[in-house]
């Protein structure tokens, strides 16, 4: 598995939730984009990746898409559970 090799940002909260939970359910990276784009959300394998890494901002619609996606909760995404 190929570690990060960049500090992670600080331009959303959730990144680090959102490879944890990917992870958790076995899913690589491109298949979370492809059913994120099933669901209607279209992000590109860079921006899923900066994403991650905290150094993109998330927007609302692919809040609720990364949830709906990763089987968890908005909340846990946020870090309040």
């Amino acid at each position: 598995m190929k570690k990060r090799s960049l500090p992670l940002g600080n331009r959303n909260i959730i990144g680090a939730r959102v490879t944890e939970a990917r992870k958790n359910i076995g899913m690589k990276q491109v298949e979370l984009l492809a059913k994120l784009q099933t669901s209607g959300v279209d992000i590109s394998i860079p921006a899923l990746s900066l994403l991650e890494g905290q150094k993109r901002p998330v927007s609302d619609i692919e809040l609720d898409a990364l949830a709906d996606v990763l089987c968890v909760s908005v909340d846990w995404l946020m870090g309040r559970q």
